[in-house]
């Protein structure tokens, strides 16, 4: 690499993030991410489906690309199409995508086996294919589907399809590791091949995860001389999915003379939008956005960060809109406790500060899960007084029934003032909260909107078994969002629990 360029990212969320088992996006989820990939996150490209699946699928592409085309955005947007006889073509024209990205058989293997046909004859058809396109007025890119296995097994196969590919109008050439097989050491040795032939011709790497060396393996691209890298958000993808957009932009700007035009602040957000829309939760540990991944656990490292920042690298979570966390338990220090009494705003003394510590190590020597959350709790345990808890929830009558709208009835205290309120909502622990706010109101306080809420029962099929719930609150202050859990052996209950603590945590300040 010559000087400092810039890596084209084209998204591949909506076409191949699809095929993760479970996963399917209405039309107006498709518009509500294209938009955020485009214009808050500024990814360069899009690829927004498949060609030819349904009806749903053709009313997404036409209502991102009618929106791209007043953002001046219509060759942003992709699709995926087949060597069909041009059945793709008219109904990728009649979408009103401008970009066709064909899919061909990188491999002899897959054009003898699957297709039942020659290379010439293969070779012939695709071209006679782009002919169409562009006369269609259509931008082609092609992938050279299992190129990485072409590459393994006979080159010349490739050599000579990539030479066929020069004879007609093609704008890219898009190299899949389809099967997830390569490393970066073969990476690096294939792409050597095929830029000392065609050195002027604009590539794509397309990797897969199987081996876990996905990142790895496009970082050896870069390192070649690839123009671009294909993701997807959160990974999502076949079997082990696709390369993680996330991941790799960290990678790009810390580890590359290269940058990519993606805002790094708004990858938290747009994951976050992903996971709620596809319904596969996101690794606590995957990088950059997972939630543990600005977690630091032990106490020496709490210590050193406080004493000269030590524990931290180039992926500091600001860059990401996010905050460093000092996880609580036994591994925990006084630098670990002092570090959370700060985000939370409270002093202690010295003595009081050791007392908590000790019960938070207890805590944990038990496997019990301490959350900033639980400080409050622990406090006034240690100081014996109820001063910290000021809210609590005395009462409550929650029914659902079939046919009818579930309702919920609470009785309140805050401080000294108590407050009955009933509400109805689309569920249960609904009409709870909107009960809840509507108590609220008469003492003039907020409740925080929920972000997330997940609810663990161990594995074993016990009806009986105790329910963790999990619920993550927006911090109106700014700060981390606000995580408390509730245990019961009754899901509802445990959420009310978990709700309990986030509202004295909100009024203890109040």
């Amino acid at each position: 690499m010559a000087g400092k360029k810039y890596i084209e990212i084209m998204d591949t969320t909506l076409r191949d993030g699809e095929q993760t088992p479970g996963v399917s996006y209405t039309p107006t989820e498709k518009q509500n991410v294209a938009k955020i990939l485009l214009t808050k996150l500024k990814v360069d490209r899009i690829e927004v489906g498949s060609a030819r699946v349904s009806d749903g699928e053709k009313a997404g592409a036409t209502g991102i690309v009618e929106w791209a085309a007043q953002k001046g955005m219509e060759e942003r947007i992709e699709i995926l199409g087949f060597t069909d006889k041009g059945k793709s073509i008219d109904w990728i024209k009649s979408s009103g995508v401008k970009v066709i990205n064909l899919l061909t058989k990188g491999s002899e293997r897959h054009c003898r086996i699957q297709l039942r046909k020659t290379p010439e004859e293969h070779f012939t058809d695709v071209c006679r294919e782009i002919e169409y396109a562009a006369s269609q007025g259509l931008t082609v890119n092609v992938y050279l589907e299992d190129w990485s296995g072409g590459m393994i097994e006979n080159y010349q196969y490739i050599y000579s399809f990539i030479k066929r590919l020069q004879t007609v109008p093609v704008k890219r050439i898009m190299l899949p590791d389809t099967l997830g097989i390569m490393n970066p050491m073969m990476m690096a040795r294939y792409l050597d091949w095929i830029y000392a032939a065609f050195p002027e011709i604009a590539f794509d790497f397309h990797g897969h995860n199987d081996y876990g060396l996905c990142t790895a393996n496009s970082l050896a691209a870069i390192n070649a001389g690839i123009s671009g890298i294909h993701t997807t958000v959160n990974g999502l993808g076949e079997r082990t999915g696709n390369q993680t957009l996330c991941e790799l932009v960290g990678v790009i700007n810390d580890m590359t003379d290269c940058k990519t035009r993606v805002q790094e602040k708004h990858l938290a957000y747009t994951a976050g939008v992903v996971q709620a829309i596809s319904g596969k939760r996101l690794a606590a540990n995957a990088p950059i956005v997972g939630t543990d991944v600005f977690t630091q656990t032990c106490g020496v490292h709490a210590d050193g960060d406080m004493k000269g920042n030590l524990y931290a690298n180039a992926l500091l979570p600001e860059r990401f809109s996010r905050k460093r966390r000092y996880a609580l338990g036994k591994l925990s220090g006084k630098a670990s406790i002092d570090k959370n009494l700060e985000e939370m705003g409270m002093e202690l003394d010295k003595e009081l500060r050791d007392k908590v510590l000790r019960e938070v190590i207890r805590l944990g020597d038990k496997k019990k899960g301490v959350t900033p959350a639980d400080m409050p709790f622990i406090i006034a345990d240690v100081m014996k007084s109820p001063k910290l808890k000021q809210f609590e929830v005395l009462d409550y009558d929650i029914c659902s029934k079939r046919g009818s709208t579930p309702v919920a009835n609470v009785k309140l205290k805050y401080k000294a003032t108590t407050m009955d309120a009933s509400a109805h909502g689309d569920g249960g622990y609904d009409a709870f909260v909107k009960a809840v706010r509507k108590a609220l109101k008469q003492v003039d306080i907020a409740l925080p909107n929920l972000l997330d809420y997940e609810v663990r029962i161990p594995p074993g099929g016990k009806t009986n078994a105790l329910v963790e719930t999990t619920i993550t609150w927006a911090n109106s202050n700014g700060g981390n969002s606000i995580v408390t859990t509730g245990i019961d052996s009754d899901q509802l209950a445990a959420a009310i629990i978990a709700t309990e603590k986030m509202l004295n945590l909100v009024t203890v300040t109040a």
